[in-house]
């Protein structure tokens, strides 16, 4: 039998798919879904929509979304029709095509490091605009800092134009303060579809294709260090190279400050951390008194970069025998606890032997191992 493609369905998910490809969700069905309602309530709303056209931007005095749906040779069509996504309220296209990039192929070569010099008071500003632009959602924190060195600051004066529809594109612009309307072609004749108040961004579509190289390239490197990073430590040396490679995968990272915590003794334990960079204090609270508050804190270990911590709770099932405390900056790689049950079975062993080296060191301590069978009494 004959299927019938739905028509706007191949459109749907080219949109869809580019979207995934600049942002890089984790959570890929937590994006779906709140992309797809962002678009329903789109549709809904009547915002306005021009396959192909990208929007022209200038400033003026007076701010107002025009809340009229633009008419378009489409109104002529099926009204259940679905439509192209929006995002900051103004059209863009239904699916951007690029070359197929392979990261591996090309030489790791050394890159200048564009910086544009800043007050505090401005890159403060800038950071504050760019906090809530998915664009930069998944970057760590050394790459946003980059993006930040290579913005720099443009003037315009009311009614001139930022960028307009049809030219290539050139930049990506952040507001810091202004008032923009947003105009788009229709027939020839420019209408106002809205205007950002003094906050938003446009022209992205310049980035798409140099962001996309640029992300890719990024993640190889840091999958490449991180591969390199576990296949030398000594505890995981027990896994086969294609248990190594889903560790790669299923890792995250988190940086913590001087002196914050990182776990809380007696609090579930929900994940394991190898320091990457760094050292961790690790501080205990004896139970010689009745009122566990009352009892001091004791230093009882430090780790170093390729030392891990944590583990300890998840191999009893017990709460956090221990606390964690960050000396200066601290990057940790972040396991949770399904993927460490599942992914480092082989490495258990390992583990358990060494709780036998943290009891003898709560005897020299404490006089005691109580505080490893049973931190929670």
């Amino acid at each position: 039998m004959s299927i019938e493609i739905p028509e706007g369905l191949t459109e749907l998910l080219q949109s869809f798919t580019v979207e995934v490809l600049r942002k890089q969700p984790q959570d890929l069905l937590g994006f779906a879904l709140q992309y797809f309602t962002q678009l329903k309530e789109a549709q809904i709303q009547g915002a306005p929509l021009s396959h192909g056209m990208e929007s022209s931007f200038r400033i003026n005095k007076e701010v107002n979304f025009i809340e009229e749906p633009m008419q378009t040779d489409s109104e002529d069509e099926d009204e259940e029709e679905f439509v192209a996504p929006v995002v900051n309220r103004f059209s863009r296209r239904a699916s951007v095509c690029a070359e197929a990039y392979n990261p591996d192929e090309e030489e790791d070569e050394a890159e200048t490091r564009v910086i544009h010099p800043k007050t505090d008071d401005q890159r403060n500003r800038l950071q504050e605009a760019c906090k809530d632009i998915l664009l930069f959602k998944s970057l760590d924190e050394e790459q946003m800092s980059q993006v930040l060195d290579a913005m720099f600051e443009k003037l315009v004066k009311c009614g001139e134009h930022v960028i307009d529809q049809g030219d290539d594109g050139d930049n990506f612009y952040v507001i810091d303060r202004g008032t923009y309307d947003i105009f788009v072609k229709l027939d020839g004749v420019g209408k106002c579809v809205g205007a950002y108040d003094n906050r938003g961004s446009f022209g992205e579509l310049a980035l798409i294709a140099t962001f996309r190289r640029i992300i890719v390239k990024n993640n190889a490197k840091k999958r490449r260090m991180y591969e390199n990073f576990i296949e030398s430590l000594p505890f995981l040396k027990s896994l086969e190279f294609s248990e190594r490679q889903k560790v790669v995968d299923v890792i995250g990272t988190k940086t913590y400050y001087d002196e914050e915590q990182i776990i809380a003794q007696g609090d579930g334990a929900d994940s394991f951390f190898i320091v990457e960079s760094g050292e961790v204090r690790i501080t205990m609270k004896s139970k010689s008194k009745q009122d566990t508050e009352a009892n001091e804190a004791v230093e009882i270990a430090r780790c170093s970069r390729g030392q891990y911590f944590g583990e300890l709770a998840l191999v009893t099932n017990k709460p956090r025998a221990a606390s964690a405390y960050a000396v200066g900056n601290v990057k940790c790689l972040v396991m949770d606890v399904q993927a460490f049950e599942r992914l480092l079975g082989p490495c258990m062993e390992i583990m358990k032997r060494n709780i036998a080296n943290y009891e003898e060191q709560l005897v020299a301590l404490f006089g005691t191992n109580i505080d490893i069978t049973d931190p929670s009494t």
